[in-house]
């Protein structure tokens, strides 16, 4: 039978130091602080977050005027596309009141106090370039929000599919953002510094399925905003060369026509309205940098969303 050698009391005294030390390393790294890139990011759990929000009174969350910094869009030349009613109307109403130029697309005429409108403008349509273009009128956009979008009223699962409807909201709702910007760009409108928002929403996050879609369902409604993330982040690598920013921002949970189906949980889930809901979007747009570009923010709170 083998047998371990002897220790001397040296050794034995530079094991236990060694220990002591390596024991003292452990413990130290595993209550060290979480790496500041992985602070950045939000919880999927909607209402945990809401509610850890309302326990530390985060007044990002529960109050945007404690922090709201919208001097950056006076002067400035801003398009919103489909900006005629629900959240898009309320962040075009807001970049009106804080002294920017507004300029709203639409899809039939209509008038808005204060707003010049550029209608005819389909975001499905590959020929919306001309009628862009020609409403714009040379003038170049400072600040380029892709709000228009759709969300099908019936919520799907394998009993109930509606392909056309699906095929209808990718289209809409992530490459309609792709017409728009690239009409913009090609006829020079999109200049050097320019600031481009594309409103996806939280339910293009693959890795939040799991918690926020335990079941699975409403596939075109995640299916399109999981398409527009990655065409804003595809953009924002191609603008790199050109100076020009993007964000995929999630507007936060706001309470809209397209958003009623979820009435029953706006409350526990901390739905605002929509007036509320625009500062959100308008203060996350400024800022908007060359050293953000191409990140996926929750509006609501302002940190990032895994994609």
């Amino acid at each position: 039978m083998s047998q371990c050698p002897a220790r001397t009391p040296a050794i034995v005294l530079a094991s236990f130091v060694a220990g002591i030390a390596f024991a003292h390393l452990v413990c130290h790294c595993s209550s060290s602080p979480k790496p500041a890139e992985e602070e950045e990011f939000t919880i999927a759990n909607q209402p945990q977050r809401f509610a850890n929000a309302k326990e530390a009174n985060n007044g990002r969350v529960m109050n945007i005027e404690e922090v709201y910094e919208p001097g950056y869009c006076k002067g400035k030349t801003v398009l919103v596309t489909g900006g005629n009613r629900g959240l898009g109307f309320a962040i075009a109403s807001e970049f009106l009141k804080q002294g920017a130029r507004v300029i709203v697309t639409v899809r039939s005429p209509v008038k808005l106090e204060g707003m010049e409108v550029i209608s005819g403008v389909d975001v499905t349509d590959d020929k919306v370039a001309e009628v862009l273009t020609k409403g714009l009128a040379g003038a170049q956009v400072d600040i380029l929000v892709n709000n228009a979008g759709y969300f099908m009223e019936a919520v799907e699962n394998m009993a109930h599919i509606d392909f056309k409807e699906d095929l209808s909201m990718i289209d809409i709702c992530a490459v309609g953002p792709l017409r728009v910007t690239q009409a913009l760009f090609n006829a020079q409108l999109l200049p050097r510094g320019a600031r481009v928002a594309m409103i996806t929403s939280q339910g293009g996050s693959i890795s939040w399925r799991t918690v926020q879609n335990p079941q699975g369902g409403d596939y075109g409604h995640h299916m399109s905003k999981a398409a527009a993330n990655m065409m804003g982040a595809l953009v924002s690598q191609e603008f790199k060369q050109h100076g020009i920013a993007v964000a995929n921002l999630h507007p936060g949970f706001n309470k809209t026509d397209m958003t009623a189906k979820y009435k029953h949980i706006w409350a526990v889930e901390g739905a605002v309205d929509s007036a509320v809901g625009a500062k959100r979007v308008v203060h996350e747009i400024g800022k908007i940098s060359m050293e953000t570009t191409g990140r996926f923010i929750n509006c609501e709170d302002g940190l990032r969303i895994p994609w």
